[in-house]
């Protein structure tokens, strides 16, 4: 199911109107995701206690289909927690949320998400002994000393089921996890027990991939300050690394985070 959020138009919105409809939140069927669409998605997130962020993805339309939220994703309650725990505007967090998470922490499978990087792979091999170049002449889709050989979604988890079988430790700290896509190889420095308790934590909930998150920007005072001051572009290359212009990660996270705030004054003053 495609991600709908206000200015899209067709089919699908149609769709998403009237199954808002069935589920008692009724509107004109215009088949454009207008500020009403927007504020009835909101309404519906809110019943059920998903992010109400007004965004139609795999988790609001996982709760179209059931009725309520899965147990294993993020609430609005868990991200104001986290802005707590960090000391920012829950905004800075909702737009860490809506940039990094690409809908959900999870699979269709219910597998957590994951990007396996077969260059920081090599890197992994080495710290433990083990010569990465012969293993690369044979399988260069996982063993590289440049990053690549992706294939996304499920199909990443092929790409580790191949690298378990030189070094299991090495291949799960060579993969960034979960709905923040936080590196395994971090687990000591932020505080897990092993790398295979970072691994079963990313396995159970959102609430341990935002709790990874929290961690991460914490254990870094120069990422926590950025974040504070809503220095987006430092921001985003603490936390995407030097290539975050390519992708506009400062730029979606500043229009996210303006986007946030606004919602946030407006909910405010519909209450007053």
């Amino acid at each position: 199911m495609k991600t709908h959020r206000l200015g899209d138009y067709g089919d699908d919105v149609g769709l998403l109107q009237r199954r808002l409809g069935r589920a008692g939140f009724p509107l004109d069927v215009t088949h454009l995701y207008d500020d009403a669409t927007e504020a009835t998605v909101i309404a519906f997130q809110r019943r059920t206690g998903l992010v109400d962020d007004g965004i139609a993805g795999p988790k609001t339309y996982a709760a179209l289909a059931t009725g309520r939220r899965d147990s294993k994703h993020l609430s609005a309650a868990d991200l104001e927690l986290a802005a707590q725990t960090l000391g920012v505007p829950v905004a800075c967090v909702r737009a860490v949320n809506e940039v990094e998470s690409r809908g959900s922490g999870f699979l269709p499978d219910g597998r957590p998400a994951i990007l396996f990087e077969r260059h920081v792979f090599w890197k992994r091999l080495k710290a433990r002994g083990i010569d990465p170049a012969p293993l690369a002449a044979k399988y260069p889709i996982i063993v590289s000393q440049t990053h690549g050989g992706y294939q996304g979604g499920a199909a990443e988890y092929t790409r580790l089921a191949a690298a378990e079988l030189i070094d299991a430790s090495a291949t799960w700290e060579s993969a960034s996890w979960g709905a923040f896509q936080v590196m395994g190889y971090h687990w000591e420095r932020l505080g897990y027990a092993s790398v295979d308790d970072f691994v079963a934590r990313m396995e159970s909930g959102e609430v341990d991939h935002l709790d990874a998150f929290v961690r991460y920007v914490a254990a870094d005072t120069a990422l926590a300050a950025a974040l504070k001051g809503r220095k987006w572009a430092a921001f985003a290359k603490g936390y995407n690394g030097p290539d975050y212009a390519a992708n506009l990660y400062d730029v979606k996270l500043a229009r996210a985070y303006d986007r946030y705030t606004a919602l946030a004054t407006a909910t405010t003053a519909a209450v007053a």
